[in-house]
């Protein structure tokens, strides 16, 4: 049994796990991520790999990834909007403090892998994994191969521009599709509609403590399973936006199923409902042509563990 170890870099956690060869974590450790310091945060991966290491001698090798852009010989990230990575030479960090080989992937493109792998595109071919958490990361395969661009930075769907002149986005652009389709633009539409109409919307106010901006996206969710038609309308916008968005990638790659991840996946049926309504009504050639399936993704946080751990393997 080969064991490769994946870590999800993200801007708040590090989180890691020794992985076998069916996809299967063994063992898992979390820590908070250093992100405003790169030396820092490489110590960290470094810590973590030789935790789970020092109980798992056998590891072979390390898969890292990370939200950023990351070169095509997958050793260097170029930019991390969440890190303080500008041009780190993060490959040659890690494997000098632990002594593996060490493989650098986006994190988009390593949840996609998981998913292809192990978890709701297994028997894809072509397949697109978007994930809507804080933002959208998006991971393409393409018979069967991961799919990264002449430069490896490709599948950056969440930044695809759906309004010009839009929402500013973290990327420095404005009007990007994660503006208007992720985690971050439920909790936006929930509290822009309680400053304007908190008499409808007073249930988000109440589990918001009172407070626009008190209300999250969890709150949002629960409201809307309990049926509350305000948060019921944040979810059809969103939905609305993610469904489009959709069917534009739908569009231009012609996958055989899209996979959605990401923390807002974990709303089931009350997001993927309205996104399947919304794919159908936007999609070029609708009726005269083969649907993709729409499927919620079945690893969860662990993807980009299972993906990258996997990916350090090939």
């Amino acid at each position: 049994m080969a064991l490769t170890i994946g870590v999800d870099v993200g801007g708040t956690k590090v989180a890691a796990g020794v992985v076998d060869d069916d996809g299967a974590i063994l063992e898992k450790v979390l820590r908070p991520t250093p992100s405003t310091d790169p030396e820092e945060t490489a110590l960290v991966i470094g810590e973590v790999v030789d935790l789970l290491r020092g109980k798992h001698p056998e590891v072979a090798a390390v898969g890292l990834g990370t939200a950023g852009f990351v070169d095509e010989d997958r050793s260097t990230v170029l930019f991390a909007p969440n890190l303080a990575w500008r041009d780190e030479p993060i490959k040659k960090k890690v494997e000098d403090h632990v002594g593996l080989p060490v493989v650098v992937e986006n994190d988009g493109n390593a949840t996609a892998w998981g998913e292809a792998r192990f978890g709701a595109g297994r028997g894809q071919d072509f397949m697109v994994c978007v994930t809507l958490g804080t933002g959208i990361g998006a991971g393409i395969i393409i018979h069967g191969e991961l799919s990264r661009g002449a430069f490896g930075i490709g599948a950056e769907a969440g930044h695809f521009r759906v309004v010009p002149d839009g929402r500013r986005c973290g990327c420095g652009n404005r009007g990007c599709w994660e503006q208007y389709a992720s985690g971050n633009a439920l909790v936006h539409e929930a509290r822009d509609l309680a400053r304007v109409a908190p008499a409808m919307a007073g249930r988000l106010l109440e589990l918001g403590g009172g407070r626009p901006d008190g209300i999250n996206g969890h709150q949002v969710t629960q409201a809307a399973r309990e049926g509350d038609p305000a948060a019921l309308e944040c979810f059809r916008t969103v939905a609305q936006w993610a469904g489009q968005g959709l069917a534009d990638l739908g569009a231009i790659l012609d996958p055989g199923a899209f996979v959605i991840g990401g923390g807002l996946s974990d709303a089931g049926d009350l997001l993927l409902d309205p996104i399947r309504t919304a794919f159908e009504n936007a999609l070029t050639g609708r009726g005269h042509r083969p649907k993709p399936q729409i499927r919620i993704a079945e690893l969860g946080p662990a993807a980009g563990i299972v993906g990258a751990a996997d990916l350090a393997r090939i």
